[in-house]
C-alpha cells in the first residue's frame, strides 16, 4: 500500500486543524497517511525545520496560520517543491468576512482565547467526571444535563462529550433492583434525559464488556428476559416521569449528544421540558 505524508501547520495549538484533517481523512478507507503535526509555528527559524522534514517526507500541507510573512514563506517553498499547500480555514473565514462586511482578525489560535467560554468548559468537565454513575447525588441540582439509563447505555462517553461543549452532566444509572433515589424526581434546573436501547443490543454489547474483562458471559447481566424486564422498567419510570428519551441502538455518541443538545436549546427557548416522546 502506497504510504501519504500529510503535514499540519499550526500558529497556535493545531487542534482546529486536526480535527479538520481527520474529519476529512475518515472519509477515505485503507490509505495509509503519516501525519506531522507542528502547533506553535511562530518563527523564521522553525518554519525552516518544518520546511527540511517537509521536502525529506514530501506531501500535502495544510495550514493554519495568520501571520502573512510566515504564510507567504510557506506558500514560496511548497511552489518551489511542487507541493499542494491548503490553507483550511480560508474558504470559511473569506465567506464569513463577505456576510459580515468586515475583515477577519488576523490573530493566532483566537478561537481558544482563554475567556468565560473555555473556564466554563473546564468546570463542566470537573462537574461531570465528579458526578459519574450516580454518585454525590447532592449536587444533581447543579447540573445542566442529567442522563439516566440501564447499564451500557452510552451514559459515561455521552456525558463526557456534552461536557466538552460546556454542559455539566450527571449519569444515573437505572437498576431494577435499587431504583434511583426520590430526590432525582425533585430536581427544577437540569434538564433530565432517559437513554434507552433494544435489548438484543444490550446483551450483546455487555457480552463483549464481559470477554474483554475475561469474565464468564453467562450471568442475569446478559440474560435475554431479564434485560428486557430491565430496558422496560428504564421506559416505565421515563415516561412516568415524562422525560425525554432517546434510543441510542443505531445513534454514534456524537450524534446522541446532538439529539440532547438540541432538547436542551429547545428547553431554555421554551422554558419547560419538552415532553417524553421517543426520539
Amino acid at each position: 500500500m502506497e504510504r501519504f505524508h500529510l503535514h499540519l501547520l499550526s500558529d497556535s495549538t493545531g487542534e482546529t486543524l486536526d480535527n479538520i484533517a481527520k474529519a476529512a481523512l475518515a472519509q477515505f478507507d485503507e490509505v495509509d497517511v503519516v501525519k506531522h503535526f507542528w502547533p506553535m509555528v511562530r518563527s523564521d527559524v522553525h518554519l525552516e525545520r518544518i520546511l527540511n522534514d517537509v521536502a525529506e517526507n514530501p506531501g500535502m500541507v495544510m495550514f493554519t496560520v495568520v501571520n502573512s510573512d510566515t504564510r507567504r514563506k510557506l506558500e514560496k517553498r511548497c511552489r518551489a517543491l511542487g507541493l499542494p499547500a491548503i490553507p483550511a480555514l480560508d474558504a470559511v473565514t473569506d465567506a464569513l468576512s463577505d456576510m459580515f462586511g468586515q475583515e477577519a482578525k488576523a490573530r493566532p489560535g483566537r478561537q481558544h482565547s482563554l475567556d468565560a467560554a473555555y473556564f466554563a468548559r473546564v468546570e463542566a468537565i470537573q462537574y461531570t467526571i465528579a458526578h459519574d454513575d450516580g454518585v454525590h447525588q447532592e449536587g444533581w441540582e447543579e447540573a445542566d444535563i442529567i442522563l439516566a439509563g440501564v447499564s451500557r447505555t452510552s451514559k459515561t462517553p455521552t456525558s463526557i462529550y456534552l461536557a466538552n461543549r460546556g454542559y455539566k452532566t450527571a449519569n444515573i444509572p437505572v437498576v431494577v433492583e435499587s431504583p434511583p433515589p426520590e430526590l432525582l424526581y425533585h430536581l427544577r434546573n437540569p434538564l433530565i434525559v432517559g437513554l434507552t436501547t433494544s435489548a438484543d443490543r444490550l446483551v450483546q454489547i455487555r457480552r463483549n464488556r464481559l470477554l474483554s474483562l475475561n469474565q464468564t458471559p453467562e450471568t442475569d447481566y446478559v440474560e435475554g428476559d431479564k434485560v428486557q424486564a430491565e430496558v422496560k422498567f428504564a421506559r416505565r419510570i421515563f415516561a412516568d416521569r415524562g422525560w425525554p428519551v432517546i434510543d441510542v441502538t443505531r445513534r454514534s455518541i456524537e450524534e446522541t449528544a446532538a439529539a440532547i443538545i438540541n432538547l436542551a436549546n429547545d428547553r431554555e427557548l421554551s422554558g419547560h421540558q419538552r415532553q417524553g416522546n421517543i426520539i
